[in-house]
C-alpha cells in the first residue's frame, strides 16, 4: 500500500483558499497526477486543501472523502504559562488586544536557540514532557490525530503493533491525502517512529509537494512504512513555476526580504 501526502497550493490563509500562484501550482500537479496510480482520495476539510484537491479530482474522476483529522494540526501552545515557553517563539508572539494576553499558537517553528537547548524535543518519548505543552491542548490533539490515523491504517489492513504493523490485509492500493504541512509531519512521525518535532523542525514541504510512503512486508505479517520521496516538486520544475517560500525561513539572517 502506498500513502501519498500532498500539501495544498500556495495559501491565502486569510480567506482559506489559494493564491493565483497556488492555483497554477495545483493545475501543474493535476497535469501529472495520473502518473501516481491513485485509487482513493481523502482531503482536509479546510478550503485551501479542498481547492487543491479539486484540480486532481477533476482530472482523475474519483470520489473524494473529507476527513476532519486531516485538517492542519490544530494543537495549540499557550505562551502565557511561562517565560520558558515564550522563549521558544519570541519573535512571533502576538498579543490579544481584548485580553492583553498572548494568543495561542501552533507548536512548531520554534527558534533554534530554544530547541538547541531542549534536546528532549527530538526524543521519541521525552518530547511529550516538554514545558511547551503546559496549559495548551497540543498533546491532547496529537493523541486524537494519531488514534484516527492508526484506525485508518487498521481499516486498510495494517494494525499498529509497537513499532511495526500487523499486516492483516496486505494490499497494493494507492491512497492520496490532500492536506497540510503540519499534519503531514505529525503523521510521518508516527510512521517513522520519531518525535513529531523531527519533521516539523527539519523539513519544509513546499506547497503542492508530494510525499510518498510505501508499506514493506519483508516478513509475513510484519509491516513497516518506508518513505520513497519527500516534498517532490518535479511538477513545478517541469512547469517552470518557482516553488513557494511558504513553510521556509531565511537562508541567512541578512536576507531581509525573507521570513525570520
Amino acid at each position: 500500500m502506498q500513502l501519498i501526502f500532498i500539501r495544498h497550493g500556495d495559501p491565502d490563509y486569510v480567506n482559506d483558499t489559494l493564491t493565483e500562484k497556488g492555483r497554477r501550482e495545483a493545475q501543474l500537479l493535476a497535469n501529472i497526477i495520473d502518473k501516481y496510480g491513485i485509487d482513493e482520495i481523502y482531503q482536509s476539510p479546510l478550503g485551501r486543501a479542498k481547492d487543491t484537491a479539486a484540480y486532481c479530482v477533476e482530472k482523475l474522476g474519483l470520489p473524494v472523502t473529507t476527513l476532519d483529522w486531516l485538517q492542519e494540526f490544530p494543537g495549540q501552545v499557550n505562551a502565557n504559562v511561562s517565560e520558558d515557553v515564550r522563549k521558544a517563539f519570541a519573535t512571533e508572539l502576538e498579543i490579544n488586544p481584548e485580553t492583553g494576553e498572548y494568543k495561542n499558537r501552533i507548536m512548531w517553528d520554534m527558534l533554534p536557540s530554544y530547541y538547541g537547548s531542549h534536546p528532549e524535543l527530538f526524543d521519541v518519548n521525552e518530547w511529550k514532557k516538554s514545558p511547551l505543552f503546559d496549559g495548551g491542548n497540543a498533546l491532547e490533539v496529537y493523541e486524537h490525530v494519531i488514534e484516527c490515523f492508526d484506525k485508518f491504517l487498521a481499516d486498510n489492513g495494517y494494525v499498529r503493533d509497537g513499532l511495526t504493523y500487523k499486516v492483516e490485509n496486505g494490499n497494493d492500493k494507492t491512497i492520496a491525502f490532500f492536506c497540510h504541512y503540519g499534519i503531514t509531519s505529525v503523521l510521518l512521525s508516527r510512521l517513522w517512529n520519531v518525535s513529531p518535532f523531527v519533521p516539523l523542525q527539519v523539513t519544509a514541504l513546499a506547497p503542492t509537494s508530494v510525499t510518498v510512503v510505501a508499506s514493506e512486508e519483508r516478513q509475513k505479517g510484519i509491516g513497516i512504512f518506508r518513505t520513497l520521496r519527500a516534498g517532490d516538486i518535479s511538477h513545478l520544475i517541469i512547469g517552470d513555476e518557482e516553488p513557494s517560500f511558504s513553510a521556509r525561513f531565511c537562508e541567512k539572517y541578512e536576507n531581509e526580504d525573507e521570513r525570520h
